[in-house]
């Protein structure tokens, strides 16, 4: 895989948001490096002794993302961009979309829960219109996804130079595992418009006219 590196004004944009370094003590290795050196673990999902020598000891890149994950430094930056992205009208708020994943902890942690596929995380996450996440949130894996939708939305809050964090898109869409009358009251009381599909269909559903009917051999009729 190539390798990752920040550009110019991207490093410019990301410098200010990390913490000074301590005044006594050994001089930090290079945040510029170490960063790219993080990404490249979290994007290619290689081990970390695996690291190539050019970002840095994989020890120090270690021990560099988990305490500045607790200090919520990587959320700050997270947050800080999507509000520059905003500002310059990348942000699609006219659609998000809603959904979940299993990540597997089989060593265990916070926000651990038991599954018929073994200990795991559920990874909420809300992403806009152009697929740029807006909102997340992390909780035990047993719990349904639909019982998780509201803390996940209520984790959208992009900086604005004025007034309130926007929180709300225009419309939410996500499967029928979301099909919940909580959750649609939550929306409406929101102003959020919904596109989520039952998970039965009503008594009175009927194919309409002209709808394709998938025969053998991938040929599509109609009715």
């Amino acid at each position: 895989m190539a390798r990752i590196h920040f550009t110019d004004s991207q490093w410019v944009f990301i410098q200010p948001l990390l913490p000074p370094p301590a005044r006594t003590g050994r001089p930090r290795a290079d945040d510029r490096r170490t960063i790219e050196g993080i990404l490249y673990v979290l994007v290619t999902g290689c081990r970390r002794q695996d690291l190539p020598r050019e970002y840095g000891a994989p020890t120090t890149v270690w021990r560099r993302l988990r305490p500045r994950g607790e200090l919520d430094v990587w959320e700050h930056i997270w947050r800080a961009a999507l509000a520059e992205l905003d500002r310059q009208g990348e942000l699609d708020w006219s659609m998000a979309f809603l959904d979940g994943s299993f990540a597997p902890a089989k060593k265990g942690g916070e926000q651990v829960g038991l599954t018929k596929k073994g200990k795991g995380t559920k990874w909420m996450l809300v992403i806009d219109g152009n697929g740029l996440p807006v909102g997340f949130h992390l909780d035990s894996a047993n719990t349904a996804e639909v019982r998780l939708a509201k803390a996940t939305l209520d984790t959208i809050a992009v900086p604005r130079p004025r007034g309130r964090p926007r929180q709300r898109p225009e419309k939410l869409v996500a499967d029928r595992a979301h099909d919940s009358s909580a959750l649609r009251a939550v929306l409406r009381r929101r102003g959020i418009g919904m596109c989520i599909p039952p998970k039965r269909r009503p008594a009175s559903w009927r194919p309409k006219r002209g709808r394709p009917v998938v025969a053998h051999r991938g040929v599509s009729l109609s009715v």
